[in-house]
């Protein structure tokens, strides 16, 4: 008895006035804009990409109508597992009050008080809340957890709704362990990456003021890329520290956040592999300074934008408004805003399925209410993402 199998639906969008490509071999610029465009899916991945007119047939069309359409947005830093929110601590600072990580413990108590399905849900209906917005790729970090269980529950948790999974019980010194930092330490880069790594795909840690010193993000990255564990670093946010040079030498994927940065950071950023992953989300939510994305894009540095969000400093999970903040405030051409929201959040993970509409990429991507890519900054605060389509399913 032969059993019938049922072939992957093609289907074409055409009347694409500009698709963003971000594959510079199909069109015009980095971006690789090819105008009057249409986009061919088979199953999950991109077949075809090209001028509408030259369209292949397939089984279904979708009429874009004269928008635009670009890769679904890669978001390469999130703290999506934890419970509560900080509303206080938010009017508290918006009142004159500077922020600090200490606020964190207030996320850890609440989070480890919460059941699985609480988290499980909370992480669900962020990531639906991400998708909505264009974004199609995720990364979740733990770090609200900071006992050896409490950390695996969030990765276990995170690994239900994403492949990028990330080890943060290095985000600050837990509670209990407030009088004896170093014994901490000895936990995170024993038992708890012990019970954590099987999870995880990346480590990271908070090299920061209040948090880990330069040494000590040293120790926890090196015991994470021992167990296979790739680093990431949350670097220079808060000042000037170690984190970026930290990240660079031990081959990170990111170095996160990168407000205060030194010539040589840059340099280092500039002449190696490490994504410089900003971050104004952040800035914006704390009234801080933000990054200085011009420097870093004319050094020649890969830059990449994330929302950040998580319940204390960044808590939105919108890349257009990242987009918008990073043209006004970070001095990014719309362009390369763009480019950092979609292909640089895909360099900060080291993939080549995603951040990229061409042939054999993963079917992600958005359909924009606008007729250009442009206006996700000339429009701030409106919602121009009209459709999304991850894995080839339209969602």
């Amino acid at each position: 008895m032969t059993t019938a199998t049922t072939a992957p639906t093609t289907t074409a969008i055409t009347d694409i006035a500009g698709l963003v490509t971000n594959d510079p071999s199909l069109g015009e610029g980095p971006l690789g804009l090819i105008r009057d465009a249409a986009v061919v899916i088979d199953g999950d991945r991109i077949a075809w990409v090209g001028e509408s007119s030259k369209a292949p047939a397939t089984d279904n069309r979708v009429d874009a109508g004269g928008r635009a359409a670009i890769p679904g947005f890669v978001d390469s830093h999130s703290h999506l597992v934890f419970a509560g929110d900080r509303t206080e601590e938010f009017n508290a600072r918006m009142s004159g009050r500077p922020y600090s990580a200490g606020g964190i413990r207030t996320t850890v108590a609440a989070t480890r008080a919460a059941s699985n399905n609480v988290l499980h849900a909370n992480v669900g209906r962020y990531v639906a809340e991400a998708r909505r917005q264009g974004t199609t790729t995720v990364e979740i970090k733990s770090g609200y957890g900071l006992t050896s269980q409490d950390e695996a529950r969030a990765l276990t948790i995170a690994g239900a709704h994403t492949d990028e999974v990330t080890f943060l019980g290095a985000h600050i010194v837990a509670p209990e362990f407030a009088d004896d930092p170093a014994a901490y330490v000895d936990l995170v880069t024993g038992p708890m990456l012990d019970a954590c790594a099987p999870y995880a795909r990346w480590i990271d840690v908070f090299c920061e003021q209040g948090a880990f010193d330069g040494d000590q993000a040293r120790t926890i990255l090196t015991a994470g890329k021992e167990r296979g564990l790739i680093p990431r670093v949350h670097a220079n946010q808060l000042s000037y520290g170690p984190g970026v040079q930290l990240a660079v030498e031990l081959g990170a994927a990111s170095a996160d956040h990168c407000t205060h940065l030194t010539d040589g950071d840059v340099d280092a950023l500039a002449q190696g592999e490490t994504v410089a992953t900003l971050l104004p989300g952040a800035e914006f939510s704390t009234r801080s300074t933000y990054p200085d994305a011009r420097r870093l894009l004319d050094a020649g540095a890969t830059v990449a934008l994330s929302p950040d969000c998580n319940p204390g400093s960044s808590f939105t999970s919108s890349m257009p408004f990242c987009v918008a903040l990073a043209v006004r405030e970070m001095g990014m051409t719309p362009d390369e805003a763009v480019w950092a929201a979609t292909a640089g959040g895909a360099r900060a993970l080291r993939r080549t399925d995603v951040g990229r509409v061409s042939p054999g990429a993963r079917a992600d991507l958005a359909l924009l209410d606008a007729p250009s890519h442009v206006h996700l900054a000339y429009r701030p605060g409106v919602p121009l993402i009209s459709a999304v389509w991850h894995n080839g399913t339209l969602i």
